[in-house]
């Protein structure tokens, strides 16, 4: 076999791999040992799905989990080889799949980006700083210091409930939004949020340098509420993010001038 018919064998292998039904066989090969690959092959990369998308797995029955995992896998080209990013690619995958979408439960896409944000933080191998900041700094005076472990999200439908138990038929007359964090056990938790707190949250991401004053005077101004007002709203939250760890207590003033002396 000359390499142009070795790698047109591999790609049929492949391609067959992919979709047996759709894709023929390269000939040859005995279809006892093709079946082998074949159950490896899909197994394996539906387990991680299963495994990154339990919830989204449990609301859809066996016929459609199976002919969107066969989809991914006929039709979506993954450009990396990493596991842990097969639940990525499928996000991506769905999020391009219109006419895939329209025949599955008008959530699976906001569920599946949910599910897929938590095992983000799940696996990520930052750690919460333990130095480089004051932990009871004043969060008015100094800027706050969020944890690297946390995002901001919101959705359409109330994807944090949803269950076996708990399908609505419509979604929320307004966005609901979410903070996903990782705590200081490792354990991914998730914190239902207004608007306003979002704002702060996101507003404190990026102005990292700014004190909770000056962040909390800008968001105001942006609300026309009065500074006491939000002021004194705006401290609340502060203290009750930094009790939850999402976050972890002020930087620490002029510690680049310091390090430079």
């Amino acid at each position: 076999m000359n390499e142009y018919s070795f790698q047109k064998t591999q790609r049929e292998f492949a391609a067959h791999l992919r979709h047996p039904e759709r894709n023929p066989a390269p000939e040859g090969i005995e279809d006892r040992r093709l079946n082998i690959y074949r159950e490896l092959f899909y197994n394996n990369i539906e387990t991680f799905l299963c495994n990154g998308f339990p919830v989204l797995r449990s609301l859809l029955d066996d016929q459609t989990w199976h002919s969107v995992a066969r989809a991914f896998l006929a039709d979506h080209t993954c450009h990396k080889p990493y596991f842990v990013e097969i639940a990525q690619q499928f996000v991506e995958f769905l999020s391009e799949r219109e006419d895939l979408l329209v025949t599955l439960p008008p959530w699976t896409l906001e569920l599946a980006h949910y599910e897929w944000m938590e095992l983000v933080l799940d696996i990520s191998t930052q750690t919460i700083p333990t130095t480089g900041f004051n932990a009871d700094g004043d969060l008015l005076a100094a800027a706050p210091v969020l944890t690297p472990l946390m995002c901001v999200l919101s959705y359409q439908w109330p994807v944090h409930r949803l269950g076996e138990t708990y399908v609505p038929d419509a979604p929320l007359e307004q966005p609901v939004w979410l903070v996903v964090h990782r705590n200081a056990d490792d354990e991914v938790r998730f914190l239902e949020i207004n608007a306003a707190t979002a704002a702060l949250l996101q507003s404190l991401e990026a102005s990292p340098l700014l004190s909770g004053e000056q962040v909390l005077t800008q968001l105001g101004q942006q609300m026309g509420m009065e500074k006491e007002k939000i002021i004194q709203f705006g401290a609340s939250l502060l203290s009750q993010m930094r009790e939850r760890g999402i976050i972890v207590g002020t930087r620490i003033q002029n510690v680049e001038k310091l390090e430079a002396e």
